[in-house]
């Protein structure tokens, strides 16, 4: 534990220090899980969701864009279950004063126990070797089974106590299970409690006349409430989607790990609408697409687990998280639901308007089922930024830090570094660059030794370093560096925006999740 909280201190340290991530309003002390993107991590969000956008929207010709508002007439939430329903389970420590998220704290108890399986059937495939059968090891091994069954248990009675209201049996679960608290270890819990997320605001001139309304506290319900638009003005069948990126707002109480949990944070979602019956098929399928979207960015296959909801939100049938492997562990970082007719029969109720879809093939009116898929783009940001920093330990016994980004996201892809700071090699180097900011993003760096340049430039993530010497001047050529490992070749200057392109290129990246 004390290894990944340090872990998780250089990447916040790390952030902090390369311009990726400043705390929100810091001359003023700060404001407690709201943080401001700076200049470096701008460009890495921009370039994440630009990804995402190009797989989902883009090389789809059934799924189409929306930008929708952030503020809603206030039915909306209503009609959505969220004025009712959007409530966390909250408990506090009568010793430490500190506040926690009672079905967290169960579930962290639980990923102990399959850390516990894990460890057993690591040891199991160390002995066997490739005899190993791990199936039939997870289904007959005394220890594992009594590890995953007694965790199936408490996630099945945690769901079922949430669903029934029966708070009273959250509380005894955690008692039953001696959960401390994790800072002091303390077992002196009050009773649980449900707490609303939404953030409240007004719109008027006056306050006596304002109405109340709600930052929204998702970005789907503006896919919802402009299904039949959408569909008509795009003449578009079934199946299709629709996709948006943009900001909610969430008044979490217990919010902290950084950026994986905030007060404003940034969705990228898609709304499938599919043909009551079809809903389980494309449930699938999106579950599989969206695997192969995370994977395409080379994180490894290891980082990645799905978990299926035993607790299901009211309006879904099925659910699956895709979860990553954070510096503290597997947390949940994509969602895909099977939210079946719920949303769109709810606000023809309380719209009284008509939200249905006319199958001109079967010549019949149906209210679609819907699959989403729903990722954080602030967690997609920390996922790749902590798996990218690693501390390397060189040939010489020196060490260097290094972000190794995908290049495709990394926020400046070349910087062009002339030797020194005279005989023409700042005003070729500038040149260079002049000519690739046509094609991709550019830094220009001639402060300081260029091993130094080198380094900063590794801990910034960027791909490849140009560097210009008097060879230059003579023949036009210059000598590129790569970031991850350090190999360095000679290459003519009308190459490089080629070179530059097909390492970091969203075609070239992307091919893989198809």
């Amino acid at each position: 534990m004390a290894k990944q909280d340090d872990l998780f201190k250089n990447v916040v340290s790390h952030a902090k220090e390369y311009g990726f991530i400043f705390p929100s309003s810091e001359v003023y002390d700060g404001l407690s899980a709201v943080y401001d993107y700076a200049q470096n991590g701008v460009e890495l969000k921009k370039n994440i969701r630009e990804y995402w956008w190009a797989a989902m929207v883009q090389l789809h010709d059934n799924i189409v864009g929306l930008d929708a508002a952030i503020l809603m007439h206030p039915t909306t939430w209503k009609a959505s279950g969220h004025v009712d329903a959007f409530n966390d389970p909250l408990i506090d420590n009568k010793d430490s004063k500190k506040r926690y998220r009672a079905d967290v704290l169960i579930e962290d108890y639980c990923e102990k126990l399959q850390q516990k399986a894990n460890k057993e059937i690591e040891k199991a495939k160390a002995r066997f070797g490739d005899a190993f059968d791990e199936q039939t090891f997870i289904t007959t091994n005394a220890r594992v089974v009594e590890y995953l069954e007694k965790k199936k248990a408490i996630l099945q009675r945690m769901a079922k106590s949430l669903d029934a209201g029966e708070l009273d049996d959250v509380k005894a679960l955690i008692e039953e299970l001696e959960i401390a608290d994790p800072d002091t270890g303390s077992k002196n819990w009050t009773e649980v409690r449900q707490f609303n997320l939404m953030f409240g605001t007004k719109l008027g001139a006056s306050a006596e006349n304002a109405m109340d309304l709600y930052l929204r506290p998702e970005t789907a319900q503006g896919i919802f409430v402009n299904f039949l638009n959408v569909q008509k003005s795009g003449r578009m069948k079934i199946p299709f989607g629709i996709a948006q990126t943009g900001k909610a707002f969430r008044n979490e109480i217990v919010a902290r790990q950084f950026i994986f949990r905030m007060r404003e944070f940034e969705q990228m979602e898609m709304q499938f609408f599919v043909k009551p019956g079809d809903e389980m098929k494309w449930y699938e399928y999106w579950k599989e697409t969206r695997l192969n979207w995370h994977l395409s960015l080379g994180l490894g296959r290891e980082k990645y687990r799905f978990h299926d909801h035993e607790k299901l939100a009211h309006y879904a049938n099925a659910a699956a998280d895709i979860e990553f492997e954070f510096p503290f562990g597997f947390k949940e970082l994509e969602g895909i639901h099977s939210r079946t007719d719920f949303d769109l029969k709810a606000h023809e109720q309380y719209s009284g308007r008509k939200m249905q879809y006319f199958d001109a093939e079967e010549n019949k009116n149906y209210t679609p089922y819907v699959v989403e898929t729903s990722v954080g783009l602030d967690r997609m940001f920390l996922a790749i930024f902590a798996t990218a920093l690693t501390e390397e330990t060189l040939e010489d016994g020196s060490t260097r830090t290094v972000l190794r980004l995908p290049s495709v996201l990394a926020p400046t892809k070349v910087a062009v570094l002339p030797l020194v700071k005279k005989d023409g090699l700042p005003e070729l180097a500038k040149s260079i660059c002049d000519d690739l900011r046509w094609e991709t993003t550019v830094a220009y760096d001639e402060k300081d030794a260029v091993g130094r340049r080198y380094r900063r430039q590794d801990a910034l993530g960027t791909p490849f370093c140009v560097t210009v010497d008097h060879q230059s001047l003579e023949d036009q050529t210059v000598t590129i560096r790569h970031r991850d490992s350090m190999q360095q070749e000679r290459v003519k200057i009308v190459d490089l925006a080629g070179i530059i392109h097909s390492a970091t290129s969203m075609k070239q990246w992307l091919k893989q999740c198809f």
